[in-house]
């Protein structure tokens, strides 16, 4: 293996258990649990073996329905991330520990100082994926369902991060403990933060929003952003806007870090690699996940419908989609969607499955070839500077990234574009992020300047 190239721009990885959706195959005789914590560890430590910069866990605050009875057609129900990374913590030593957290339904003072004992307790290794929800559905099991207009998901998420990023900064480097004091309406908060400063000062803060909304609250609050765009161009497209964003918000570009989710399909030849991800595709979207995702837009059961036949010509019954299968199928005017997908499957000729295939399978979004061409292709991404890395989503649980650290890793290390060696032993130096933004220049520590009380 050579050494790395420090003249070569590089990848890093990062990888994503996504727990509940179709993409994961959980039928296979080498399928593990989404509860299991066996599932998680293999993960962590393939992916540390690696040198994978961080293992990223969504959430999910309240199982997924569908046409009114619990979605259990996949898996259903995830262990708490948080819960599940401070277990981690114990059994790795190395990788980032990426906690997707709700800035909606999280009380910022008890999230900053959960976050912050993560943090600690792993070395300076904890992040924060920030995200919001202001649907009712989701809310009725805070007994505050609705209370968010959708217009100020983000507005209210830049104030929970105010305050816990005041609570991160609220001990000096003198011991001393600052005062926090906030209120925004929506709530309102005065006391002082429990614990020090980690190994990285306070937590890495990721986000995942595309809307013009989220891409702005990423560009002026968050470290690392994760994307849907993983293919070139569109990921190029992608990383110029957020660049642009960046800068306008007083950042350098590079200051925001740019990770897209992808799925790799790989083997010896770039035909095996076809072949295996057509099995792919066939396992995640099989007759029963097709006519369930059409069912999402129709509202109604489909179970009459051939999965290889046309799609249905009744229309749907809703005028527009819940939330209760999920953000990306939400809010979506039923006819009008129906149609365009009838209109595109007819000159396609495409039955539902092969339909659903194209539209709401991963293969379009994936990288496939032999461990050679992905490798080319990674190191284009790495010269042109299209991404700084990959949030990798395998198809397997736990086994699923066997091949990319055994096989494709050292194929980007040959080349020069993937470390050969952990930067330091936070997520922080791995990831190769500048100071917290509230830690930088003039207002370097701004907990000096609130009241201070001496700890005893």
């Amino acid at each position: 293996m050579s050494a790395d190239r420090p003249t070569r721009n590089q990848i890093q990885f990062g990888v994503f258990f996504q727990g509940v959706n179709f993409s994961t195959i959980w039928t296979e005789p080498e399928s593990g649990s989404q509860t299991d914590f066996e599932s998680f560890r293999r993960v962590a430590q393939t992916a540390e073996r690696g040198l994978f910069s961080a293992f990223f866990l969504g959430e999910g605050l309240r199982l997924r329905e569908h046409l009114g009875r619990l979605h259990d057609l996949d898996v259903a129900g995830r262990p708490d991330a948080q819960t599940q990374l401070a277990a981690l913590a114990a059994v790795t030593s190395k990788i980032g520990l990426v906690a997707t957290q709700n800035a909606t339904y999280n009380d910022p003072f008890d999230l900053a100082h959960r976050l912050q004992s993560l943090d600690l307790l792993s070395g300076g290794r904890a992040a924060w994926n920030i995200v919001t929800t202001d649907n009712a559905w989701t809310g009725a099991n805070f007994r505050r369902g609705g209370y968010l207009d959708h217009a100020d998901r983000y507005t209210h998420a830049e104030q929970v991060v105010e305050t816990v990023r005041a609570v991160w900064d609220s001990w000096d480097s003198d011991d001393r403990a600052h005062l926090v004091a906030r209120d925004f309406g929506a709530f309102d908060v005065r006391g002082l933060g429990r614990l020090p400063r980690s190994a990285q000062e306070h937590p890495v803060l990721f986000q995942a929003g595309d809307s013009d909304e989220g891409r702005d609250f990423a560009a002026r609050s968050a470290e690392v952003i994760f994307s849907a765009h993983g293919l070139f161009e569109p990921a190029k497209a992608f990383a110029e806007d957020i660049r642009r964003r960046t800068v306008a918000a007083g950042r350098p570009a590079d200051d925001l870090k740019i990770f897209p989710g992808q799925q790799f399909v790989l083997a010896e030849t770039d035909a095996e690699a076809r072949d295996k991800a057509i099995w792919v595709r066939e396992k995640q979207i099989t007759p029963a996940t097709a006519l369930a995702f059409l069912e999402n837009i129709w509202g109604t059961s489909l179970a009459a419908y051939d999965p290889d036949g046309p799609l249905p010509d009744i229309d749907p019954v809703v005028e527009v989609t819940g939330e209760t299968r999920g953000a990306g199928f939400r809010a979506k005017k039923t006819k009008e969607t129906a149609d365009a997908w009838r209109e595109q499957a007819a000159a396609e000729n495409l039955s539902i499955r092969e339909f659903v295939f194209k539209v709401g399978g991963r293969l379009e979004g994936g990288i496939i070839g032999s461990y050679q061409t992905v490798a080319d292709l990674l190191a284009r991404y790495a010269d042109e500077h299209v991404v700084d890395g990959f949030n990798v989503s395998p198809y397997l649980i736990p086994t699923g990234l066997d091949d990319i650290v055994d096989r494709l890793v050292p194929e980007l290390q040959e080349r020069g574009v993937y470390p050969t060696e952990y930067r330091g032993d936070t997520l922080r130096e791995h990831l190769g992020l500048r100071a917290p933004l509230t830690r930088r220049g003039a207002d370097a520590d701004p907990s000096r300047q609130t009241p201070s009380f001496d700890l005893v």
